[in-house]
Parts: structure tokens; sequence; C-alpha cells
């Protein structure tokens, strides 16, 4: 199982920082992510190493979600006006901008794009690991598809609207 783990260490690192958004955040959720793996690693039937871990990291992240949830805010979460107002001082390398987007889907939504269009998981796949059915694989992508095709049309950012 541990080298299976080795394997996926670079794909589960951009997960979690896509699940996230934040780089301490991501690698609480990775480093979380590869111990519960290891302390559980008896669990693991020796099928699909990689659909296993995201699954571990998935809950986890819906774990970190609820309790923050549970919390005060400390800060406010960047909405659609704070996007636009980018416009004036477009980001070059426009990866600031596309977090900022993935940030204002939902969580569910934006777990489903990653692991489909960052992470290349079919969506028999993705289902298996977010435990729901394919069908709702292919309308939260849709929708999240839709919303950030939106939220980029404002930057002037018309590359995904046509995947």
């Amino acid at each position: 199982m541990r080298e299976a783990l080795l394997t996926h260490l670079p794909a589960l690192r951009r997960y979690a920082h896509g699940l996230t958004g934040n780089r301490e955040e991501a690698e609480d959720l990775f480093q979380a992510t590869v111990l519960r793996a290891i302390e559980n690693e008896k669990q693991w039937r020796g099928e699909n190493g990689r659909a296993w871990l995201y699954t571990i990291m998935t809950n986890l992240n819906r774990n970190r979600l609820r309790g923050r949830a549970r919390q005060p805010a400390l800060h406010a979460i960047a909405d659609e006006s704070e996007l636009a107002d980018e416009t004036s001082a477009p980001d070059p390398l426009l990866q600031n901008t596309l977090m900022r987007a993935l940030d204002t889907l939902q969580p569910e939504a934006r777990a489903v794009l990653l692991l489909v269009a960052i992470e290349g998981r079919a969506y028999a796949e993705v289902a298996a690991i977010l435990d729901i059915p394919i069908g709702t694989v292919m309308s939260r992508l849709s929708r999240a598809r839709r919303q950030l095709s939106e939220l980029l049309a404002h930057h002037s950012i018309h590359s995904l609207a046509n995947r």
C-alpha cells in the first residue's frame, strides 16, 4: 500500500490544493489524508488505491468544512463582486483569478470539477470516490462548469466555456 501511496502523492497534493484553495490548508489536508491512509492501510483491499485515497481526502475535506461551518467566520469568503473588481487589473498568470473563482463553487461541485477536469478521473470513478450517483456527478459538473464560465467571463476568459 505504501508504494501505491507514493505514486499518488503529487495528484493528492494537487487535489488538496484545489479543494481548499489555500496552500497551508491544502498541506494540512494532504498530511491528514496520508496519515489516515497509513493508519487504515489494512482496510485497503488492494484495488484502485488512487480512488481509495481520493475518498479519504474528500471525506476529510467534508469534515473540515463541517467543522468550519460550526465556527464563527473569521474572514469573508470572496464573492462574485470581488472577482468583478479585478477586471480593472487583470492577473497576467490568471492563477489567482481561477483559484478565487473555484473558491466560489460549492464544495461538492468543486470536488467533482477537480476530479474530472484536473485529475482526469472518469465519471464512474468520481461517483465511487464521492459516494454519489453518476447522474449527480454529471449534473454537478455541468453546474460547476457553467458557474465557473460565467465568473471567468467577467474576466474575459472563455476557454472553459465549451470543454
